[in-house]
């Protein structure tokens, strides 16, 4: 049973009042709050007389919508709706309608009293906006303005970081983290395929491609002194497949090759990454990389 009506301001509830789809809304969770019922109990009343719940009085969100309601009124929603973060557990809203059948449904002194500062409340916000739509016509425009120009400088800066970061990198003595930062971005970065040239591999490099993306395949070239078993290969497979290791006698220095079309020539071995001053220089020659596949 509901209990004696707590003391709700006007402005509180207008701060409880959303735009979503064009229109007025309430979350169900917090017209259970004002109601002092459960929401679970709001939505079964609902949902038992839904033909006196259209559209207009009451809807489910979407994920996308959900999110957007973070950012209105200067508000955030009630974390204690833990289950909302699902979308199986989407939340329902309630427009002025919605809200007024509620109360009729709900038969109690609380609803029928709380109900009435709700429309006032939607009342107020009404004037509000209709007070204030050019200015608020003005500010969208301006803000989608923004996410475009934001959306261009991130595609921008990133290429510039790319470039930066990949053209060549050298590393002293004692950089370790950022040497092997640099190695993870390389691996993360292949849609389809890592090739790792390098005669002193060990199990150090199967914790780097433990980061690589789902399903890319990485084949590990090496000299038969490497540390890695076929033990250590079978493990990784099982839970980062597909992993794939030859022996070669052909080659000195560390290459790794990104699907085919990226190549980093590596002046130290992964597993040295910072131990002494070293290189490493991404190569654009297309002719180069071919080569080297091919040996």
């Amino acid at each position: 049973m509901p209990n004696e009506l707590n003391v709700v301001s006007d402005e509180d509830i207008k701060n409880l009042i959303y735009t979503i789809r064009g229109k007025q809304v309430m979350l169900d969770s917090d017209v259970a709050m004002l109601y002092q019922y459960e929401t679970k109990s709001i939505n079964k009343a609902m949902k038992r007389n839904i033909d006196r719940f259209p559209k207009d009085f009451c809807f489910q969100l979407s994920k996308d919508e959900l999110s957007k309601m973070w950012f209105q009124n200067g508000t955030t929603l009630d974390t204690r709706n833990i289950k909302y973060r699902s979308e199986k557990y989407l939340p329902y809203v309630y427009t002025e309608q919605g809200i007024s059948m509620l109360a009729g449904i709900l038969k109690n002194d609380i609803a029928i009293k709380v109900s009435i500062n709700i429309m006032r409340a939607f009342v107020e916000m009404r004037k509000f906006i209709s007070s204030n739509s050019q200015m608020f016509e003005r500010l969208t425009k301006v803000e989608y303005k923004m996410l475009e120009y934001d959306k261009k400088f991130d595609i921008l800066f990133n290429e510039l970081q790319k470039d930066e970061n990949f053209k060549q990198k050298i590393f002293f003595k004692g950089q370790i983290y950022d040497a092997y930062s640099l190695i993870i971005e390389i691996i993360k970065s292949a849609k389809e395929k890592i090739l790792i040239i390098d005669n002193y591999i060990d199990d150090s490099v199967l914790k780097m491609l433990a980061k690589k993306r789902k399903n890319v395949e990485v084949v590990l070239l090496t000299s038969n002194k490497t540390n890695i078993s076929k033990l250590d290969i079978q493990k990784f497979n099982k839970q980062y497949p597909v992993l794939k290791m030859s022996t070669s006698n052909k080659f000195h220095d560390r290459f790794i090759i990104i699907d085919n079309k990226e190549l980093y020539h590596c002046g130290a071995s992964i597993k040295d990454l910072g131990k002494k001053c070293f290189g490493i220089t991404k190569i654009k020659d297309k002719c180069i990389i071919e080569k080297i596949i091919n040996i």
